[in-house]
């Protein structure tokens, strides 16, 4: 994403859902969120937290390990800095299993970066035309704020209230500055968001003018960008958009999307009944027991000041899924709107790993770290990156192998890519060379020789490398599986196991 107003969106569309179009207390809802729409620079800070609630009996180890990290999860952004619609920065830390990762992030028009505590290079992500992969393609950034915006105002115009909301002035501080704001305050339970839909929808069904002008809108805004992407494919482009053209393909879509919404509605309730029937957990998910409250501070020029939000998702405990609930709270503070700010913006010069790479590994994340860190720690121990399980039929010629001399050889490339080392070939030397991801060390093969090295320190085979009469190379399957990282295990069927944790 290119714009940092799209931050704000879930938040605003869970405002729109929740909080319904009609004022409160004399307070304009709608002003108020479609206000929040526009792009503006800003300071602000937050803190995240995730808890999720364990079901009652015995956890097994990995299921207990899972959620004490979840659960010790929390994130504090001490300084987010908005320069306009295009940079932004958070600076701040994560806090996990007791220890605090400092970080910072920058975005701008080219990519996001970040650079963590006991990183070696910033990690970036490029977002080449909102990672569309079209460096070229026209966004129409204009043109989808603008549909952005009216699509706001329709859901706004139609979206009853739930039955708690309120809004009053109260007095707040925000960045140490008592303030005088308007707090509006929803509440709203699983089980009444389902009643709201229904009225929703019955709304839209009748504004005939206003879903066809939101999607005449939809039509100019994405049309063009649509014939952009085939361009740069190659592909044939669409046909210009005639007024005549346009309208009746506004028709068409607005005749098929009523007539679809008018067998839902007539038959709605029974749909939603049968619907919980069929899926108890959704019943659990959607009952009284998951809640959002939400609350949020607007200045006097409706501006968001402050927010703060608990929401608890009830869930079905299963064997799969041991838990029953999972509750997440954040809090923020905003200021400085409008102002002339500077992002804090992270140092790429001396290089990055880059995460848009198609070829990024496992290993190049995790040597990307200090193996001392409590990051690289979480990486290769609680989240597994760079596990590895192979299972191979030692009885089937799809996988390869040669058995011979009581030994199983295999292409070196194919096993080596399964683990994701790199191989490279020297064809002057006649030597093979093959590059551990999660070490970088570099296990060197010869053809027709049992002499090679790992890591720079020679090894004997039990029995010489070679190259059949298709020019693949082999070697023991056992031997690189090993100087890999990986165990081989073998069954009483013939199923070969290479793991590497």
């Amino acid at each position: 994403m290119r714009k940092t107003k799209w931050l704000a969106i879930p938040l605003v569309f869970i405002m729109i859902a929740l909080a319904g179009c009609q004022a409160v207390s004399g307070f304009d809802v709608s002003k108020a969120l479609l206000g929040s729409l526009k792009p503006t620079s800003s300071e602000s800070k937050q803190k995240l937290s995730i808890e999720v609630v364990p079901a009652a009996g015995n956890l097994n180890k990995e299921d207990q390990a899972a959620i004490e990290l979840i659960n010790s999860l929390a994130l504090n952004i001490d300084s987010a800095k908005v320069q306009d619609g295009k940079n932004v920065s958070m600076k701040g830390s994560v806090d996990f299993k007791g220890n605090k990762l400092p970080f910072l992030m920058s975005m701008d028009t080219k990519g996001i970066a970040l650079q963590v505590e006991g990183a070696k290079q910033p990690v970036y992500i490029s977002l080449d035309a909102a990672g569309l992969g079209y460096p070229q393609l026209n966004m129409n950034e204009e043109g989808i704020q603008n549909f952005t915006t009216k699509a706001a105002e329709f859901i706004l115009k139609h979206f009853p209230n739930p039955s708690v909301v309120t809004a009053g002035q109260v007095q707040e501080k925000v960045n140490g500055e008592s303030l005088s704001l308007t707090n509006l305050h929803v509440e709203i339970r699983g089980d009444e968001l389902i009643g709201l839909i229904k009225p929703f929808l019955s709304s839209i069904a009748k504004d005939e003018q206003g879903l066809k002008e939101l999607l005449g809108t939809f039509y100019d805004t994405f049309y063009p960008m649509m014939n952009s992407i085939n361009e740069l494919r190659g592909d044939e482009k669409l046909p210009e958009i005639a007024p005549d053209s346009k309208k009746a393909a506004v028709d068409e879509i607005y005749t098929e999307f009523k007539n679809e919404l008018d067998k839902l509605l007539s038959n709605y309730d029974k749909e939603v009944a049968d619907l919980l029937a069929d899926t108890p957990e959704l019943s659990t998910v959607l009952g009284k027991n998951t809640v959002l409250k939400l609350d949020v501070y607007f200045d006097g020029k409706l501006n968001i000041r402050k927010q703060k939000m608990d929401l608890n998702i009830a869930l079905p405990a299963s064997p799969d899924l041991p838990i029953t609930a999972i509750k997440v709270h954040s809090e923020s503070e905003l200021w400085n709107h409008g102002g002339n700010i500077t992002i804090d913006q992270v140092d790429t010069k001396a290089g990055t790993l880059d995460m848009s790479s198609e070829e990024v590994t496992p290993g190049q994340i995790l040597r990307n770290f200090e193996a001392v860190t409590p990051l690289y720690k979480v990486l290769k121990e609680d989240l597994k990156l760079g596990h590895k399980s192979i299972v191979i039929d030692s009885l089937s010629d799809y996988y390869g192998l040669i058995h011979k001399d009581n030994t199983y050889y295999i292409p070196v490339r194919d096993l080596a890519e399964q683990l994701d080392a790199e191989v490279k070939w020297s064809e002057r030397t006649g030597r093979l060379v093959v590059v551990n991801d999660l070490t970088g060390e570099e296990i060197v093969l010869t053809a027709g020789s049992k002499q090679a090295t790992v890591g720079g320190k020679s090894v004997t085979l039990t029995k010489p490398v070679f190259v059949n009469k298709d020019g693949t190379t082999y070697v023991s399957l056992r031997f690189l599986a090993e100087a890999l990282g990986a165990t081989v295990s073998m069954d009483d069927e013939g199923w070969i196991t290479v793991e590497r944790n």
